[in-house]
C-alpha cells in the first residue's frame, strides 16, 4: 500500500534520494547557520570580544542539553522511518504520540534544572571573571526557550522518517527570517522595544520558536497528517515509550557527551584567557558550516537506511553507504581547502581583532584538513544509527571525546602551554571517530539492532539477512 504522505525511499535511485532528501536538509542547516552568524556579527562586531565570549562559553552548555533533545528524536526519526518502511501505520501512530510525551516532557524538566544550577555550570567551566555574570544572565533565558526547541526538533524527525525533509526547510526559514529581524530591535532597542543588549539575542529566539511550532502545528492538522501531534492515549504507549527509550537514551548520551565534551575543552580553552576563548569562538563559527553537509547527510542515510531496513532491502544498504561516502568526502574536502587557504578571511566575519585572528588562523590550519575524516564517520554512523544500534555510536563518541579529546587537549595544552595544543587533539580526535566507525559498520553487526526490534511476520524477519548482510558487506 502506498501512503499518501511521505516519500517511500526504498524504491528508486539512492544518490538521487540522498541529493534530494539531504538539500532541504542541508538548506535548513545552513538557515540556522546563516542566522548564528549574522546573531555573532551582532555580537561581536557591535557588542564586543566580552560579550562573543560571554556566548562562546554558553554554547557548549546549550548543545549538552540540547543534545537530550536531540537524542531522543533520533530515536523517533529510527521508529518513524522503519515503521514508514515496512508500513506498519498504527505502530507510527504510536511513535508519534510516545514521542510528544517524552520530549515536551523533558524539555520541561530540563528548563528548570538548567535555570538552578547555570552559575554551577559556567564556574565549572572556568569562565572568566568578566564574563561570568553575562554568561549566567544570557543563559538563563535561551534556556527558556528548550521546550519548544524539543517540539521542533520532535516534529522535524518525525516529517523526516516518513521522508518530507521540505515541510521543515520552510518552517525554519520562517524562523530564521523572524528572529533576524527580531534580532537588532531587541539588542538595541528599536521601534518600542525594550534595549536588552545580549539577550536580546536569547529573547528573539524564545518568540520565534513558540510563533513557528504553533504554525507548524496547525498546518500538520489542517494537513490531517499522521503524524500531527494530539492528545496521547496513555494506556497504549508503554511499549512504545521503553522502545524509544531504549533507543534514544543511547542517543541522547551520544549527543550529549559530544556536546559535553565541548564543554570541557572549552573550559579547557578558557584557561588561556579572553583571547583564546574569543578565537576559539570564531573558529567555532566556521566548524558549523564546514561540518553541517556531513551532519545532514548523516542523517539522510539514517533516513534512507531506516526505511529501506524496515523493508527488508537490505541490497540497498551499501549502495547507500557508497553513495555517502562519494557525496560527503567530496563536499568536506573542498571545505577543508577553504578554512586552509583563506582562513583570515573568514574569521573577520566574526572578529577584528589582530590577536584574535591569529590564534583562530591556527586552530583553521590545524583542525581544517581533518574535516573531511568527520564527513566520513557520518556515513558510517548515520548506517549504524539507521539500524538502531545506537549504543555503538554512543561508545564510539565516548572513545573520541573522552578517551583521547579530552586527556589529549589537557595535556598537550600544558606541554605546548598554548592553546594549540586543544587544535590539535580535535583533530586527532576526528581520526580515531572515523576510523573507530568504519570498522564498526565494515564488521555488519549493527544488522543485529534491526532484527532485534523487528515483530514476527515482519518482513525485516522474513527476509534472508544473512545473505543480504553478508553481500552488503562483503562487497565493501
Amino acid at each position: 500500500m502506498k501512503p499518501n504522505f511521505g516519500t517511500d525511499l526504498t524504491t528508486g535511485s539512492v544518490p538521487r534520494h540522498l541529493v534530494t532528501f539531504s538539500l532541504p536538509m542541508l538548506l535548513g542547516g545552513l538557515l540556522h547557520t546563516a542566522y548564528s552568524f549574522i546573531n555573532a556579527i551582532w555580537v561581536g562586531q557591535f557588542l564586543g570580544t566580552g560579550a562573543l565570549a560571554a556566548v562562546t562559553v554558553s554554547f557548549p552548555v546549550i548543545f549538552t542539553i540540547f543534545g537530550v533533545g536531540m537524542g531522543m528524536t533520533l530515536a523517533t526519526n529510527i521508529l518513524v522511518s522503519q515503521s514508514f518502511g515496512a508500513r506498519r501505520f498504527d505502530d507510527l501512530r504510536r511513535v508519534v504520540d510516545g514521542s510528544t510525551v517524552v520530549i515536551y516532557g523533558l524539555g520541561i524538566v530540563l528548563t528548570v534544572l538548567g535555570e538552578i544550577f547555570t552559575p554551577e555550570i559556567l564556574r565549572a567551566m572556568d569562565t572568566p571573571a568578566d564574563v561570568f555574570e553575562p554568561s549566567v544572565s544570557y543563559l538563563r533565558v535561551y534556556l527558556l526557550s528548550l521546550p519548544f526547541s524539543f517540539g521542533m526538533f520532535a516534529l522535524r524527525s518525525m516529517l523526516q522518517g516518513t521522508g518530507d525533509s521540505k515541510t521543515p526547510l520552510y518552517f525554519q526559514l520562517g524562523s530564521v527570517l523572524f528572529t533576524t529581524v527580531l534580532d537588532p530591535l531587541l539588542i538595541f532597542g528599536r521601534l518600542g522595544l525594550p534595549e536588552l543588549g545580549l539577550n536580546g539575542t536569547a529573547w528573539a529566539t524564545i518568540v520565534s520558536q513558540v510563533l513557528v511550532l504553533v504554525a507548524l502545528n496547525v498546518h500538520l492538522h489542517l494537513k490531517k497528517s499522521p503524524i500531527a501531534p494530539r492528545w496521547p492515549q496513555f494506556g497504549q504507549l508503554g511499549a512504545t515509550m521503553r522502545t524509544t527509550f531504549r533507543i534514544g537514551v543511547p542517543a541522547s548520551v551520544q549527543q550529549s557527551v559530544v556536546s559535553l565534551g565541548m564543554v570541557v575543552v572549552t573550559g579547557i580553552v578558557n584557561g588561556f584567557g579572553e583571547v583564546a576563548t574569543a578565537a576559539f569562538g570564531a573558529a567555532s563559527r566556521i566548524d558549523q558550516i564546514a561540518v553541517l553537509p556531513a551532519v545532514n547527510m548523516g542523517m539522510a542515510i539514517s533516513t534512507l537506511a531506516g526505511q529501506n531496513l524496515g523493508a527488508g532491502h537490505y541490497g540497498r544498504v551499501r549502495e547507500i553507504f557508497t553513495w555517502g561516502c562519494v557525496f560527503s568526502g567530496a563536499i568536506t574536502i573542498v571545505i577543508s581547502a577553504a578554512t586552509v587557504i583563506f582562513p583570515e578571511a573568514l574569521l573577520r566575519v566574526f572578529i577584528t581583532d589582530p590577536v584574535v585572528i591569529e590564534l583562530g588562523v591556527s586552530y583553521l590550519h590545524i583542525v581544517g584538513p581533518c574535516y573531511v575524516l568527520f564527513g566520513l564517520s557520518f556515513v558510517s554512523n548515520g548506517i549504524i544509527n539507521g539500524a538502531g544500534a545506537t549504543v555503538v555510536t554512543t561508545v564510539i563518541s565516548l572513545l573520541s571525546l573522552w578517551v583521547i579529546r579530552t586527556p589529549l587537549a589537557y595535556w598537550l595544552s600544558r606541554e605546548m602551554n598554548s592553546a594549540k595544543g586543544v587544535w590539535y587533539s580535535i583533530a586527532v580526535s576526528f581520526f580515531v571517530s572515523m576510523a573507530a566507525s568504519m570498522a564498526y559498520y565494515l564488521s555488519g553487526r549493527w544488522r543485529r539492532a534491526v532484527l532485534q526490534k523487528a515483530p514476527p511476520g515482519d518482513p525485516v524477519r522474513e527476509a534472508d539477512p544473512a545473505k543480504g548482510f553478508a553481500n552488503e558487506v562483503g562487497e565493501a
